[in-house]
């Protein structure tokens, strides 16, 4: 099969490849990709930035990319009960051990001993991938597979928005952030029913998607200073502060500014990831004074945010076209990352093809989508 495999540890250092088909075992299923999308964490390795070189490691390559992923089962291991052959699926990329303390407790999504696909293991970027069977997620087939295929960030975005109580409808919220995650999570925010949403971002491409996605405040860091922006928080909260303020950068800054937009005794998600692992914060009254919970998200609830996620998109309650700006065929998979690394930003979430004939497909139906006029 073809396949998009890091050979070298440098910038880029990907090739197209023949690879061998991946022989399942008795557990796993074998998955013929019909779409894979490219996720800030494959930028990481395609770049090889400290954080990769640190998490895989130049003896670990010839490795092939990605995670997020929607196809086709056509194989299935003796002990596999319950996905079959033709089972239209995506994977949810962290592969819990099902022995780990958290897996018992229902934290599979943060286990001791798990593997992250693509990143401890073989990935997607491929027209064959290997999974084993409690990971494996049959999709409705009325979410196409641009859409099916991102559902791994979009499940970012909806633990992000709805937390672990989905207590949400009604309340405000600030999204510090407009990368692709952000994005989804500013769409889920409109469809749980917040009732006041406002993205911090500076990315103009990026922030005219957020208002798509149903934004009903932009704050452009580029045009306004961290004291004008909290001032129009209390503005828009009656002098308090938004009850929910999700964190979707990293880094000193970011962090610092969703505290301070967060009302006393409300919630603050901490999703994005800092280059340096310590963030000084004010700890007095950021956090024990203001009474706040912080909730860290990594990954999804398995399976709560993937049946949502179905829901969702199945239902047509949540309209994730505006942040899937490209779809490629996976032999251009270098144009996709540099379009990714690009400034000033040009593109949000990049779909990746193995066959011409869906990309085809895909191209097709977005561009009908496109043409509809927004729904009232």
């Amino acid at each position: 099969m073809k396949a998009v495999v890091k050979v070298k540890p440098e910038r880029g250092g990907a090739e197209f490849a023949d690879v061998d088909i991946p022989t399942i075992g008795q557990d796993e299923v074998l998955v013929r990709v019909q779409a894979t999308s490219i996720c800030g964490t494959d930028v990481h390795i395609y770049e090889w930035n400290p954080w990769a070189q640190r998490r895989i490691g130049e003896k670990r390559l010839p490795q092939i990319l990605g995670h997020e992923v929607a196809g086709e089962v056509v194989e299935v291991g003796e002990f596999v009960k319950n996905i079959k052959k033709g089972d239209y699926v995506s994977s949810e990329t962290h592969i819990y051990n099902p022995g780990d303390l958290q897996s018992l407790l229902g934290q599979r999504n943060v286990g001791e001993n798990m593997e992250i696909l693509g990143v401890d293991r073989d990935g997607v970027f491929a027209e064959y991938v290997m999974v084993p069977e409690r990971v494996c997620w049959v999709n409705d087939r009325s979410i196409p597979p641009e859409f099916a295929s991102v559902q791994e960030p979009l499940g970012n975005g909806v633990y992000a928005v709805l937390g672990e109580d989905a207590d949400v409808a009604g309340k405000s919220m600030v999204i510090v952030g407009d990368g692709p995650t952000a994005l989804f999570a500013t769409g889920v925010a409109r469809a749980a029913g917040v009732a006041k949403i406002i993205v911090v971002g500076y990315s103009d491409f990026n922030m005219e998607i957020a208002r798509r996605m149903g934004a009903d405040y932009l704050l452009d860091i580029k045009k306004t200073s961290l004291e004008e922006r909290h001032q129009f928080v209390l503005e828009q909260t009656a002098g308090y502060g938004v009850d929910i303020s999700l964190e979707m950068v990293g880094g000193e800054v970011p962090v610092r500014e969703a505290f301070r937009h967060l009302r006393k005794g409300g919630r603050l998600t901490a999703f994005g990831i800092a280059a340096e692992p310590e963030v000084p914060i004010d700890y007095n009254n950021g956090i024990v004074f203001k009474g706040c919970q912080i909730h860290g998200i990594t990954g999804r609830k398995v399976f709560d945010t993937w049946y949502r996620m179905r829901g969702l998109l199945a239902n047509k309650r949540l309209d994730i076209s505006p942040v899937v700006t490209h779809v490629l065929a996976l032999d251009d998979f270098e144009k996709g990352f540099e379009m990714l690394l690009a400034e000033p930003r040009l593109a949000a979430k990049i779909v990746l093809f193995p066959d011409k004939g869906e990309l085809k497909a895909a191209k097709e139906r977005l561009s009908e989508k496109r043409d509809m006029p927004a729904a009232d």
